[in-house]
């Protein structure tokens, strides 16, 4: 690794052993190796945050950034990268902040290939206010909302972003951070709209560590990216018995910034 330094002098108030630390890890070495390799100049990269315990993460990572209203980080970074297109623009948002209150933005940045990448820190609940149950959240969740559990379905993220037209769709798992960095990187160098998915258990409201560490399993490379039916099947696996991790889809189409600024 180089001597670029992306810490900060914030303190980390995450819980001790939050995976949130382990993504944290896992951005900074991504941004560093690509840095190094002349991808992008670090002042060209903008990184933006949401509400809930993921959005600390702009405190901790010496980039430009900016931390949005709940569920509307995706409009402030299509509006940065329509401002200027040199920019490379990442955001990090929560399950709750993307799946739930920011769903319709999530949507509409796929519709629009807008030309930015999504890492949703997904633990399958409200962490920040203290355990509340989400849109992915599973069947029979017990919590402070649901106290008898939930009665709803919960929503699958990658199947909805396939079906709204993203272009490159990934999962991967906290825990492992050498695959999270490897995905993050792909995502960040794909022209279009790039959605990673990051398994990131809570280990206070909702400890699933066990859960996936003993279902995750990483999918094989070689199959092909641009076949839309197979990356909905893949996606549409119960994660409450297997999780496939590894990029699903990548194709290249035109951009909501390139075709705006013809």
């Amino acid at each position: 690794m180089s001597e670029l330094n992306l810490s900060t002098k914030a303190k980390i108030t995450w819980c001790p052993g939050c995976p949130n630390s382990q993504i944290l890890v896992a951005v900074k070495q991504a941004v560093t190796e690509l840095v190094e390799t002349g991808f992008f100049k670090i002042e060209d990269l903008t990184a933006f945050a949401g509400i809930g315990c993921h959005g600390k993460i702009s405190d901790y990572i010496n980039i430009n950034s900016f931390t949005s209203l709940h569920g509307r980080l995706v409009p402030a970074m299509i509006g940065a990268k329509c401002a200027n297109p040199a920019l490379t623009v990442i955001g990090f948002s929560g399950d709750g902040d993307s799946y739930s209150e920011g769903l319709e933005h999530l949507v509409y940045a796929a519709k629009v290939n807008a030309d930015i990448t999504l890492f949703v820190h997904n633990n399958r609940l409200f962490a920040l206010t203290t355990g509340q149950a989400n849109a992915v959240s599973p069947k029979g969740f017990k919590s402070k909302s649901t106290p008898f559990g939930s009665i709803e379905e919960p929503l699958n993220p990658l199947l909805l972003m396939l079906a709204s037209g993203a272009t490159f769709v990934a999962r991967t798992f906290a825990g492992d951070i050498a695959g999270t960095k490897k995905i993050m990187q792909d995502a960040i160098k794909h022209k279009g709209f790039a959605f990673v998915d990051i398994v990131q258990p809570c280990i206070t409201f909702f400890d699933t560590r066990d859960h996936f560490n003993s279902r995750a399993y990483w999918i094989d490379e070689n199959l092909p990216k641009n076949d839309l039916k197979l990356a909905m099947e893949k996606v549409s696996e119960n994660i409450e018995e297997k999780v496939p991790l590894g990029i699903f889809y990548q194709v290249e189409k035109p951009t909501f910034e390139g075709e705006l600024h013809k």
